[in-house]
Order: C-alpha cells, then sequence, then structure tokens
C-alpha cells in the first residue's frame, strides 16, 4: 500500500467506519469448497491488514471439512506455506446482526510471486470474465438458492430434523409453512445487507426455502451469491438452527438446487441474446452459448454438482436435471429458456445443485459460454414434452466419480480453468471419494449386520 492514493482511501474507510460505531472488519474468502474463511481485524489494523495482508495457511484449499490436510499441490508436501489475503475494500458492508462489526471479501496472493493464489475462485472468476470480454461480452448472471432450515432433534439419527416439517406448502409465503416466520426475518435481516435479495418463499418440501437474488455482472453475482450462503448459515446459527445446502440433505425428500439465470450484453450494455428475426426469438450468440454449455455440461457436472451427495438428487421425474438437454420453458431440461424476451431474454441453468461453490459454478458457466460462442458451436433441435427421456438426449454423469474424469477429459474446459486450479480440484475431490469409499455407513450396517 506504498501508492499514497490508496493509503488516503484506507484512512477514509476507517474515519467512515469509526463514525459509524464499527470496531471489527471481517474479512472473509472463499475456499475450494465454497466455505467462508476468515478473520476479524480491530479496525485500528486495518491500514496494515491492506498494506501487508493477512497471513493463512495455504492448505486451507486442501483441507477438507472434518479437518484432514489431503495430498493435493499447496498442501503438506510444500511445507505449508502462507498465502496473503488483502481486503477488498470496495466489498465493506456493516453486519446487521453484528453491532459494530463490518464485512468484507478478500483476495489471497502468493507472496512468493505476488499473483493471485493459483486455488482462488474468485480470482478464477475474474479470469474468465475476462476470456469472454475478448468476444466484447460481459455476462450477466441471476442465481437463484435453495436451503433446508433444520431444528434441533436429539434423538435422530443425524441429531436434525426439518424446520416445520409440514408438507405441501409449496410456493408460499407465511405462518402456515413457516409458523416462526423465518423467511420474513432473513429477507429483512439481508436487504440490510445489500446483497440485492429480491423475494423468497416456502419450496416443494417442509422447512425448504428459496431465495433469489437480482442479476448482475458474473463476478457480483458469484460475490453476492457467497454472501448470501454464508449469511443464511449465519443467521440460522443466531436462532439455534441449521441451515444447510446440502443437495439432499434427507431420504424422504427432494434436493435443494442452485439456478443460474445468465444472459450476455455488449459494450453498450445490449442483450445480445434477443434477436426477434431469429429462430425462437434468440440471436446466433445466444444459440452458440446453449452448444457450448451443452457440449461442456458433462464436465461442468464436477462443478455444478460437486460431491458424493449430489448425485442422490439426479433421477427421472425429480426435476433436477438428467440428460444433457435443453428445451423451451421447460423445467426438465437441464437448460431452460424462459418465455422472456427483449432485455429479459436469457438461459436458466439447472444443472446445479445448493451445494456448488458459487465462484466455481459462475466460472464453469462463463468458461462454457465463451466456448461456445467462440467455436460457434451449434446445439440439436430443443425437446419437446417431457424431459427425461433417454432416446434424446445422453445422461449426464450419474457419479462424483464420472464427472471428476469427464471434466479431466475435457481440455479445452480445463485449459481455461488452468492446470494448477484444475489439478489441485480433482486431488481434493478424489480423496473425497476414497474416504467415502473407505467409510463404513450406518445403511451397510442396517443392510448385512443382521443377516449376513
Amino acid at each position: 500500500m506504498s501508492d499514497p492514493s490508496t493509503a488516503q482511501q484506507v484512512r477514509q474507510h476507517v474515519e467512515r467506519l469509526a463514525a459509524q460505531g464499527i470496531d471489527i472488519v471481517r474479512v472473509t474468502y472463499p475456499d475450494l469448497i465454497g466455505v467462508d474463511r476468515s478473520r476479524d481485524v480491530l479496525l485500528s489494523h486495518l491500514p496494515a491488514a491492506c498494506d501487508h495482508g493477512l497471513a493463512f495457511c495455504r492448505a486451507i484449499y486442501v483441507t477438507s471439512p472434518r479437518g484432514d490436510v489431503i495430498d493435493a499441490p499447496g498442501g503438506l508436501e510444500e511445507g505449508l506455506p502462507d498465502i496473503s489475503v488483502r481486503p477488498d475494500l470496495d466489498t465493506l458492508v456493516a453486519l446487521p446482526w453484528e453491532p459494530g462489526v463490518a464485512w468484507c471479501l478478500g483476495d489471497p496472493i502468493d507472496p512468493a510471486t505476488g499473483a493471485p493464489a493459483a486455488e482462488s475462485p474468485r480470482d478464477l472468476v475474474r479470469r474468465l470474465t475476462g476470456a469472454l470480454a475478448t468476444s466484447g461480452l460481459e455476462a450477466v448472471v441471476g442465481p437463484e438458492l435453495e436451503y433446508f432450515l433444520l431444528d434441533p432433534a436429539p434423538g435422530s439419527p443425524t441429531g436434525w430434523a426439518p424446520y416445520s416439517g409440514l408438507t405441501g406448502n409449496v410456493y408460499s409465503s407465511g405462518r402456515r409453512g413457516d409458523p416462526e416466520s423465518h423467511l420474513l426475518r432473513t429477507l429483512r435481516q439481508l436487504d440490510r445487507l445489500d446483497i440485492g435479495v429480491t423475494s423468497g418463499n416456502q419450496e416443494f418440501d417442509g422447512g425448504q426455502f428459496e431465495i433469489n437474488l437480482s442479476h448482475s455482472a458474473a463476478m457480483d453475482a458469484a460475490d453476492r451469491a457467497f454472501r448470501f450462503k454464508s449469511a443464511v448459515r449465519e443467521l440460522a446459527r443466531t436462532e439455534g438452527r441449521l441451515a444447510t445446502f446440502m443437495a439432499k440433505p434427507f431420504n424422504d425428500s427432494g434436493g435443494s438446487g442452485f439456478h443460474l439465470h445468465v444472459s450476455c450484453e455488449d459494450g453498450d450494455g445490449r442483450n445480445v441474446f434477443d434477436d426477434p428475426a431469429g429462430q425462437y426469438g434468440l440471436s446466433a450468440i445466444a444459440r452458440h452459448a446453449i452448444g457450448g454449455l451443452l457440449a461442456h455440461a458433462p464436465a461442468l457436472t464436477a462443478l455444478l454438482n460437486p460431491t458424493i451427495n449430489s448425485y442422490k438428487r439426479f433421477g427421472r421425474d425429480t426435476l433436477a436435471p438428467w440428460l444433457v438437454d435443453w428445451g423451451l420453458d421447460k423445467r426438465s431440461a437441464m437448460l431452460r429458456i424462459p418465455p422472456e424476451r427483449g432485455s429479459g431474454a436469457r438461459l436458466e441453468m439447472r444443472l446445479g445443485d445448493a451445494s456448488a461453490n458459487p465462484y466455481l459454478a459462475v466460472a464453469g458457466l462463463v468458461a462454457a459460454l465463451h466456448l461456445g460462442i467462440r467455436d460457434a458451436a451449434e446445439p440439436p433441435a430443443p425437446i419437446e414434452g417431457y424431459g427425461y427421456d433417454e432416446t434424446r438426449a445422453g445422461r449426464l454423469p450419474q457419479s462424483l466419480d464420472a464427472a471428476l474424469d469427464a471434466l479431466e477429459a475435457d481440455t479445452e474446459l480445463t485449459d481455461l480453468l488452468g492446470k494448477p486450479f484444475t489439478d489441485t480440484f480433482l486431488a481434493y475431490k478424489r480423496n473425497e471419494l476414497t474416504r467415502f469409499q473407505n467409510y463404513v455407513t450406518d445403511w451397510e450396517f442396517g443392510e448385512y449386520a443382521q443377516h449376513i
């Protein structure tokens, strides 16, 4: 922060925050799976944090949710080196539920090179939006995320049960399915956080909610989706509850999706997916974008459905994608084209589940768009009728193992993602598979112990 103008800007931020009664700044960045990693910094030390960065062990990118450091680049073999996280003060916002605390995102830097950390999901989005910009285009993304709210249930196998287990309140609001007004309380707090929340409702299953975010440039949309997930989890904790974005937390309920609405704008801010004279009212660029998303869908599955549990959400008649297909206003298709045209022309990628890291989901989406537009990829005809017909489209990968193989095989996509990121992601996720395959589950004990 040797630039005097930069130092002056930091001082102005400090003075403004102090005037608001804020004395702590929480600096947060996403790890490889989208978990928020952070440090609380006293306001008086913020200039030093901006100048020198905050040191974190780089192995956080290859540390499992259970705390194991796995064998992957940046981990044990490299001696557990540091990354340096620089606060992005343009993202500062007061935390409505934590008096005296402001929240900002951070960007991890490799201290040895001064370059962004190769594993940084946020920088991956930055790089890929730059690749799309070479075509004179900017991706505009609107995220939709679902989650389950759970109450403690000490006698249950997991220790948790769905909040308000009442079913049948699909697409509703009010106390009928939300007796303690969780949704109203959460919407109001998120609105004060200023992350573009627009609306919410109870979803298909009891205790399941969907909250929608406004559309914006891809990087901003990824930032807001990441902060949304972090905030919802934290707000649930303040109530003694658990908000989970796990793809399918219960056997007797459906899953939670992460749908991404996307369009592209040119330098004049015009939606280039719209063309009244084009087939279906879509432009050639939109058609090529569809072609790119279909061509790279098997590889994208690893980024948008990144857990072993993700694939328990898939299947016939689930309203979760199952085949590589697209359709005009078809919710049974992987890629839905909503009916709006003009400035509202867009594609809805329905492949993702809520466990996806928002940055990796948006990065994969933008990469496939870029490749489709660059290569003028042509899609097949859209589906007619219901979308679960294997005779008309190929299956998506049906397991994490198969999805990782598809990602590794898609060299066009991985060349854009970069070898350092891809190698780390594949090593991390394949370790997850190994750990699961070696673990004796409750299902196995119940299936075999008394009968074999």
